[in-house]
């Protein structure tokens, strides 16, 4: 009894273990997964980055950032977008918690070669005007109502 008990519930994992493989959602080039849109609606790209404002001698100013926004985002991305001001928090390499204002920028546009490409020139403008070793930057498909 106990080894038809044993094979049963070996026979149930297994069957669980392809089926939860096989309902996985697709995924489409660059690891996104796939977004169907409605008919009033279209597929773009919304891009989120955050920029750390502290730097090795001082922190970013307001007027610092105003002038980057508008000379190398806005120039980039004159459709729009969105910032907000946020706190980070990360754990160093020596074990402690450390925090970190910050700014939040919202870009949503065409999944082109042109837009990556922008995207990545204000990150590296970000990083050399400001002395930063990164910025965290993410990507992900949505639905733009037309």
């Amino acid at each position: 009894m106990r080894a038809l008990m044993i094979t049963v519930g070996t026979l149930i994992f297994a069957a669980g273990f392809v089926a939860g493989g096989r309902l996985q959602p697709p995924v489409g080039a660059q690891g996104f997964t796939v977004v169907e849109c409605g008919a009033s609606s279209a597929s773009q790209v919304r891009t989120t980055l955050y920029f750390g404002l502290a730097r090795p001698k001082g922190s970013v100013t307001e007027l610092e950032w105003q002038i980057f926004l508008r000379d190398e985002v806005t120039r980039r991305f004159p459709d729009g977008l969105t910032v907000w001001e946020a706190e980070g928090q990360w754990r160093t390499p020596a074990g402690s918690i450390d925090h970190e204002h910050s700014k939040v920028l919202l870009l949503v546009h065409p999944e082109t070669t042109a837009a990556r490409q922008s995207v990545m020139a204000v990150i590296e403008a970000y990083r050399k005007t400001f002395e930063q070793q990164s910025v965290l930057w993410e990507n992900a498909r949505v639905c733009v109502a037309a």
